[in-house]
């Protein structure tokens, strides 16, 4: 015979039950796309590194179950090195694939490593059209390490991805506690926890202990459709520094590149063979564009910007010469007139 008392427990224990059900559904939901770094390495200061997959990072950060519905996916497990243009195109398609199929998702998280995050958080952010955010994050520290930084990135992360005040603001790279725009963020220090800044701009905003804080606000720039595009064109990065005599210029047009970014001194200097090499490329159809190597600053936009000797080369604006990269290889693939090419530098600006 039921008594009393049992009605009163089952009716609690449903009441227990509905309550977490109801949690679970109010919680944000976040796809997290694991690609490999630091974060999902192992005796990272030995020669005999290992990996760990998405599964084990998600135990080291129980509490991210108290914040998000997660789902995962296990893309790839590589060093940031071994990333690749091939790989940026599959990848921008994968999240695009997974937030076109997933309307539950408040927005997704890329674990990466931190050698060439930039570039794979901004090749997202001028890829993926949709208005959720895309938030990079990774660690300067192995998984195994002592002080290490990957479990708060993660978890900073994911809040961010799952905040309302973090959409139509494209790809953005975590760290440190420090939200940076995919577009102005760089690492600037090699073992830092605090390596990435955004030297010309400013960060984004923050993740707080008490809530995911933006400075400014939400705001896009082009989004390119990658949708028909089989490969990236090659575009090869030429540094600047005294004596430089362009041979790197022409052997990179010998081997087929579409585009250069020059690495120039100061506000885009260069040497006069680097000059000539720039001119001899120009007359073969390779598109130029003429960066600062100092890591902050702005070389002006607009085709015939750089009063050099290469009367259309084009300005990265404060792009650093890795960003300017990766918008080139985009433009490229709409375009080759120079005037338009410089358009789409100015809009991105």
């Amino acid at each position: 015979m039921t008594t009393l008392a049992s009605l009163a427990r089952r009716a609690i224990l449903l009441s227990c039950v509905a309550g977490a059900a109801l949690a679970q559904a109010n919680k944000p939901h976040v796809h997290i796309v694991a690609t490999g770094g630091t974060i999902a390495s192992t005796n990272y200061y030995s020669s005999d590194v290992g990996k760990v997959g998405v599964d084990v990072l998600l135990k080291a950060v129980p509490q991210l179950d108290s914040i998000a519905a997660l789902s995962t996916q296990q893309f790839s497990n590589i060093a940031s090195g071994a990333m690749t243009p091939a790989i940026w195109l599959n990848l921008s398609r994968a999240i695009s694939d997974t937030l076109r199929a997933r309307a539950d998702l408040a927005g997704v998280v890329v674990t990466h490593g931190t050698d060439t995050m930039e570039e794979t958080a901004y090749f997202l952010d001028l890829t993926i059209k949709d208005p959720r955010p895309v938030i990079v994050t990774g660690a300067m520290r192995p998984a195994d390490g002592i002080g290490i930084d990957g479990p708060a990135n993660l978890y900073n992360a994911v809040r961010v991805a799952g905040a309302p005040s973090a959409r139509d603001r494209g790809a953005m790279i975590l760290l440190n506690d420090e939200i940076l725009a995919a577009r102005d963020a760089t690492k600037s220090n090699a073992v830092r926890p605090n390596a990435f800044s955004a030297p010309y701009r400013g960060d984004l905003g923050l993740a707080e202990p008490e809530g995911i804080v933006f400075h400014r606000p939400a705001s896009r720039h082009q989004v390119f459709d990658i949708s028909g595009v089989r490969e990236l064109p090659r575009v090869d990065v030429s540094y600047t520094y005294a004596g430089s005599d362009g041979a790197d210029i022409d052997a990179f047009v010998a081997a087929g590149a579409k585009g250069i970014v020059v690495a120039g001194a100061g506000r885009g200097a260069t040497t006069s063979g680097q000059r000539q090499a720039i001119d001899r490329a120009l007359s073969k159809g390779v598109a130029v564009i003429v960066g600062t190597r100092t890591g902050s600053g702005t070389v002006p936009v607009g085709e015939g910007a750089r009063g050099n000797g290469a009367a259309s080369t084009i300005g990265s604006g404060d792009l650093n010469p890795q960003k300017a990269r990766v918008l080139l290889m985009l433009a490229l693939t709409k375009t080759t007139d120079r005037k338009e090419i410089a358009k789409i530098f100015q809009s991105n600006q």
